[in-house]
């Protein structure tokens, strides 16, 4: 019999009664059992648990900060902080952008800034204010002169200081003064990525819940099905933001890990929700009442579920490796929101199928006929066949379209985020802009060296004439004046002197490359690479990109290898073949790595805009999002390898046909999981809804990953490969298939 046959032979020929296949035993048929048993009591207590959660994540956002993408043992941090407890310099909290209709040094707007810096340097909040008033320092003023910076460095934590940002500016709002004043600098500009990803996260729900509901009505065919995922997700996302809201008082919990934890969560919540209620459903077809049908559901559909969840939370836990809050924190939000899922759908769905039974499925739509399931399974079956049939012939173009796709991440960029990340309109990055625009940007943005207990010497002299001599340098000040190519270009001034004190000696390199370039980078190598009179630190915002590449790049190898091996041994339990498992990792890197290349070519290179979004291109990706994106696309992209191989693994025990089975595999699981899909990536478009660049290009790529591993490589690669390796999908040496027919993981 053929597996189309098989699929879809006529309802009446389908077991009923005593001849039922029995009901599987072991611990999760046990767990059904008694979920079944304490029904109403396992909902109510849910119901007391979610509640609970909704009060305790009521503030979660107030707790969240922006940051971490930074190394903060890093060289250009240690620099960073020996120039603001020695120097009181360093990098600004909060830029100030003073514009008069009159030069800057008008005698009216010189005596209003001299005064804005004397009563911002008094404040209690402020540790160091500089403006070009108080210093002279050219950099400060603007190239038409008519505008000028105050750079003030804020007290207390990073959350402290955008609380001293906001008080700071509503002050300044209510001033009457001859100049307008726009504000920038990392604290004024992590406050408006706060404030913007709430914003942007009540417009992704009133964007996307319809349209999630829509699909989820077409899948599920049923007014009350459709609305089962919404149980899951709301105790799978309330349950982790009430997790992360006291773990926020320990440590810092990225702002990002809100809308991460949402989106994940609810896309995770249909997954587990459709391989639940979808078991149920055929258990009931074949004649089992409600109580049984949910047993097993759980003892069968529920395994699945588990360790797909698995698969994601080690996916996940390869950012756990990274000295990095932002990763750290969202590997924290998706660990804990795919268990609180899992155990949603293997419990609370389940109580509330056993209260239900089949009034779970009133309300169906015209379109949910009873035999559109058995249809689609003969479209997957038929489609399987038909590329085992030409499995090089259907492959390749498949094949060649992802290394195209790839291509672009050849190309890639990295940089670090800033005002950019904002919507062009926001005050921070318009203030930036005026920076970046009016300002001589690479002396504001230059380098910094460190001298620890450094002097000003013949050897400090030496040492500034090597650095001023490197390629891309400017010019370089220190305690005995500016030199460029070799050689002094102006004597010490009471800027230069101040340069020095008994803690160690600052200077600045002023580049003429952008600071996020492969030449500011080279630069720094190069600084670095130089001996001076003292062991010195190179800080600046080209030596924070250098170091936390470094660190990203250093630790994947770390990040790589728990993924992979994970999944890898996970795969193992599953199969009891080892080739299978290595087809898994190779494909899904393929398809990862053309993920990567879309991303490049659309958000590095700033074509297709108008499909995702406008947003602002700067030439290079933030260095820590390929990473992120890697490990959750991973984990979805497993969690469907998990389902589909096995449906064939158990199909391939049964009667040891490596075509039937993948085929009969992907017949049974190709419509759940092409639907899975379509939401999970509908789902992600909340986060691609975002106005700020680093959330829509996190929504993008998981949205385009998530479909691309569902139609093309399950759909195609999947079959056409485990075609070609027949029998050697299987395989395994005697040791290894021993112990897997000892601990290996089935569905019943």
């Amino acid at each position: 019999m053929t597996a189309v046959s098989e699929l879809t032979r006529p309802a009446p020929d389908r077991p009923t009664g005593d001849d039922l296949p029995p009901i599987p035993g072991g611990l999760l048929a046990r767990l059904g059992a008694t979920v079944v048993r304490y029904r109403r009591a396992t909902l109510v207590l849910s119901l007391l648990f979610t509640l609970l959660a909704a009060g305790l994540s009521w503030t979660v956002s107030d707790r969240l900060v922006n940051g971490g993408y930074i190394p903060q043992d890093a060289e250009s941090q240690r620099a960073a902080r020996f120039l603001a407890d020695s120097f009181g310099a360093g990098t600004a909290d909060l830029v100030l952008v003073l514009t008069a209709d009159r030069p800057a040094d008008d005698p009216t707007v010189a005596d209003a800034g001299t005064r804005l810096t004397s009563e911002l340097d008094a404040r209690s909040d402020t540790a160091a204010v500089q403006s070009w008033w108080n210093t002279g320092e050219p950099a400060l003023r603007s190239t038409d002169g008519r505008s000028a910076l105050i750079l003030v460095r804020l007290v207390g934590a990073e959350d402290e200081r955008q609380g001293h940002a906001k008080e700071l500016m509503a002050e300044l709002d209510h001033r009457d003064l001859p100049f307008t004043v726009q504000a920038t600098g990392e604290s004024q500009v992590n406050r408006e990525i706060i404030e913007q990803s709430e914003r942007d996260l009540i417009r992704a729900e009133l964007i996307v819940t319809p349209l999630t509901l829509v699909i989820l009505l077409l899948v599920f065919g049923s007014v009350v099905a459709a609305s089962l995922p919404a149980v899951v997700g709301a105790i799978a996302v309330l349950g982790s933001l009430a997790v992360l809201t006291p773990l926020a008082e320990i440590t810092n919990v990225s702002v990002f890990a809100l809308n991460v934890a949402t989106a994940l969560g609810f896309g995770l919540a249909v997954d587990y929700s459709l391989f639940i209620v979808t078991r149920y459903r055929e258990e009931l077809a074949l004649g089992r009442d409600s109580h049984q049908a949910v047993v097993v559901a759980v003892a069968t559909a529920g395994r699945t579920v588990l360790f797909s969840a698995c698969t994601v939370a080690l996916s996940m836990c390869g950012l756990l490796v990274y000295p990095l809050f932002f990763l750290r924190s969202l590997a924290y939000s998706g660990i804990l929101v795919v268990g609180f899922g899992a155990v949603a759908a293997v419990v609370v769905l389940p109580a509330v199928l056993a209260v239900l039974g089949p009034k779970a499925f009133r309300w169906s739509l015209p379109w949910a006929r009873a035999d559109r399931d058995l249809r689609a399974a003969g479209f997957w079956s038929t489609l399987a066949r038909m590329v085992m049939r030409r499995p090089v012939l259907t492959a390749g173009p498949v094949m060649l379209l992802l290394v195209a796709l790839a291509l672009p991440f050849t190309q890639v960029r990295f940089g670090l985020a800033d005002a950019n990340v904002l919507p062009a309109d926001a005050p921070a990055a318009r203030a930036a802009n005026a920076v970046e625009r009016d300002f001589d940007s690479h002396a504001i943005d230059a380098l910094t060296v460190a001298l620890p207990g450094g002097t000003a010497d013949a050897r400090l002299d030496s040492y500034v004439q090597r650095i001023s001599a490197l390629p891309h340098v400017t010019h370089v000040d220190g305690p005995t004046g500016r030199y460029a190519d070799g050689t002094q270009a102006m004597p010490a001034t009471p800027a230069h002197t101040a340069m020095v004190n008994p803690d160690g000696v600052r200077l600045n390199v002023v580049l003429d490359v952008a600071p996020f370039s492969s030449a500011g980078e080279r630069v720094v190598e190069q600084v670095r690479d130089l001996s001076g009179p003292v062991p010195a630190l190179v800080g600046g915002p080209s030596a924070t990109l250098v170091d936390t590449k470094g660190v990203v790049g250093g630790m994947l190898p770390w990040a790589l290898a728990i993924v992979g091996i994970s999944t890898f041994i996970l795969l193992f339990l599953f199969t009891g073949g080892l080739l299978v498992p290595v087809k898994a990792l190779v494909l899904n890197l393929l398809s990862l790595t053309a993920t990567f290349g879309v991303m490049v070519y659309v958000f590095q290179d700033g074509h297709l805009k108008w499909l995702v979004g406008d947003f602002t291109a700067t030439g290079y990706l933030e260095v820590t999002i390929p990473v992120l994106a890697f490990c959750i696309a991973f984990g979805l992209s497993m969690d469907y390898e998990v389902f589909m191989l096995s449906r064939m693994r158990e199909e391939y025990v049964r009667h040891g046909d490596n075509e039937r089975a993948v085929a009969v595999g992907l017949a049974r699981t190709g419509r759940l999981i092409s639907a899975a899909a379509v939401i999970v990536a509908s789902v992600m478009v909340s986060l691609a809804t975002s106005q700020l660049s680093l959330l829509k290009l996190l929504g993008v790529a998981l949205a385009l990953a998530v479909i691309t591993d569902a139609l093309l490589v399950r759909a195609v690669l999947v079959p056409a490969f485990m075609r070609l390796a027949g029998r050697a999908n299987w395989w395994a040496p005697g040791p290894l298939a021993r112990l897997h027919r000892r601990i290996g993981l089935r569905d019943s």
